[in-house]
Parts: C-alpha cells; sequence; structure tokens
C-alpha cells in the first residue's frame, strides 16, 4: 500500500509523541523518506500553529502601531498573503526576536485558533487541501501528531461547546481532504484515562497541567457542564474519547486501535512495526 501520511491521535498522556517518534524511526530504519511533524511544530504543513491571520487593512494598521523597526521588518519578510488576507507567523517571529507583551496580546486576538469555530474550520479545511495537493506528487510519507482529530475536538468540544454533529464535520472536512493520500490513522487508546492523564500531571511541568486544567474547564463544554478541576477536567477527557471513538469507526480510510495501557515501549514498537508491515508501508 502507498501512502503519503501517517496519523498518530489519543488523548493526552496516552503516549502519542512515543508512538510518532517510534513511527518515524521504524520507517527510517527501512530507508523510507519520511518527515515528522508532532504538536507545537511552527513550520507544520497542514495546521496553523502559532499563526494570525489579518485583513490588509487591519496588517498595515498593525504595522503603523509597531514602533520597533527590526520588528516591522520581521512581520513584513515572514507574513503570506493569500487572496485577501495576509497571515503572520507571530509565534515564529517570537521565538526569533522576541514580542513585547502588549503586542503579543493584540496579534494573539487574531490566532487562527483564537478565531470563531466556523471561521477556523474554513482556514484549516483549506490548509489541508493545498498540503494534500502538495503531498499527492512526492514521494514522501508524513507523520503528523495529533492534529488530524484532537485539533477540531479541542477548538469544537473544548473551547466552543460545539455540538458532536459540528465537530464531526470538521474531521469529515479534513477526512476529505486527505483521503486520496491513502492514509493510516493509528489511535493510541488507554483502557484507564484517569491512570495516564495522572501520570502525564506527575511527568510534565505544573505550568502544563494547570494550564489544561484551566483551558478544559472554564471554557465550552466544562464550563456548561459545571466541571472544575482535575476530576472535571477527567469527564471532559471522557466525553471526548466518547466522540473520538465514534469518529474512528466511521474513518473510510486504514486505520488502528492501539492498546498502551502497560507503557511498554518495546512490545509498542513491535506492534507498530506488524501493524506497518501488515499495511505494506514496510
Amino acid at each position: 500500500m502507498r501512502t503519503n501520511l501517517l496519523l498518530v491521535e489519543g488523548l493526552p498522556g496516552s503516549g502519542k509523541s512515543t508512538t510518532a517518534n517510534l513511527l518515524y524511526d521504524l520507517l527510517k530504519a527501512n530507508a523510507c523518506n519520511v518527515e515528522l511533524f508532532t504538536e507545537g511544530n511552527l513550520d507544520h504543513p497542514a495546521d496553523y500553529d502559532g499563526v494570525s491571520v489579518f485583513t490588509k487593512d487591519e496588517f498595515e494598521q498593525l504595522l503603523l502601531e509597531t514602533e520597533n523597526e527590526k520588528l516591522r521588518k520581521a512581520f513584513v519578510n515572514q507574513a503570506w498573503a493569500k487572496g485577501k488576507e495576509i497571515f503572520l507567523p507571530y509565534r515564529k517571529i517570537q521565538s526569533e526576536a522576541g514580542l513585547p507583551d502588549d503586542l503579543l496580546s493584540v496579534i494573539f486576538k487574531k490566532d487562527i485558533y483564537e478565531l470563531p469555530f466556523d471561521r477556523n474550520v474554513e482556514l484549516i479545511a483549506d490548509r489541508w487541501a493545498a498540503f494534500s495537493e502538495k503531498a499527492l506528487s512526492e514521494q514522501k510519507i508524513y507523520i503528523f501528531e495529533c492534529c488530524f482529530i484532537q485539533n477540531p475536538l479541542t477548538i469544537g468540544m473544548v473551547k466552543y461547546g460545539e455540538p458532536k454533529e459540528k465537530v464531526v464535520q470538521y474531521v469529515n472536512r479534513l477526512t476529505a481532504a486527505i483521503e486520496r493520500l491513502n492514509p493510516v490513522l493509528f489511535y493510541v487508546d488507554q483502557l484507564d484515562i484517569s491512570y495516564s492523564f495522572k501520570k502525564a500531571v506527575k511527568e510534565r511541568p505544573a505550568e502544563w497541567s494547570a494550564g489544561f486544567i484551566d483551558y478544559y474547564t472554564n471554557q465550552g463544554y466544562g464550563k456548561m457542564h459545571q466541571l472544575h478541576g482535575l476530576e472535571g477536567t477527567l469527564q471532559v477527557l471522557e466525553a471526548r474519547r466518547e466522540i473520538e471513538r465514534e469518529i474512528f469507526a466511521s474513518l473510510p480510510f486504514g486505520k488502528v486501535l492501539l492498546d498502551n495501557s502497560t507503557f511498554d515501549k518495546e512490545k509498542h514498537k513491535s506492534n507498530l512495526s506488524d501493524k506497518l508491515t501488515a499495511f505494506g508501508i514496510l
């Protein structure tokens, strides 16, 4: 089976990053032309991370209000136009040149993942369609971690409390864009969400868990259902998994459900190798 895309999904703490890296290592060891994009990659070819979108007038106003000449040049040099809009990779600029808090606050409000839900869907679906067109002509396998299901669920359900039907429609838009790439989805599951998430909380910085819990309980689904703290976050994750399982079952392309409850890395790697072989990728 020729595929251009492997997708890795699952709940936080399930082992998505480990799985994505193991797939990359296995393909590299077999001399495959493969590229891995993990969560938070600022150069993601099918998603936007740390990118804001402006009208041309809004962008011109931003330049006028930016007193630092070095930053103005960075904005002009790194922004790109598409139609009547300007896209600004502000996180990349921030990492390279720094952004003052007041300016960052202004730009962040136009972040693609801060826009209204329907607008976000349009921009992201368009981005995936453009990626698919490019990848179709390449002799390369892309590995994407968590942007195919997780991002639509996070902004749709968790952030805005959108009904399940609209979230599923979002994923269906992305599915339609990539189906011709013969993708394979590896969904990393855990029998005990509470154990796996609490394990992640212990292993990661306190800032991560505090931010995660705040995001999951103080807006959208969590707020609508009056959920609070760690236990409330776990309830949101349970509801999210229910929708993700429904999406997984309906996908029209190759898919694998992986039980990673034991966190046995070598066993997990062997299982992934077997699945890649079964799909004819190795």
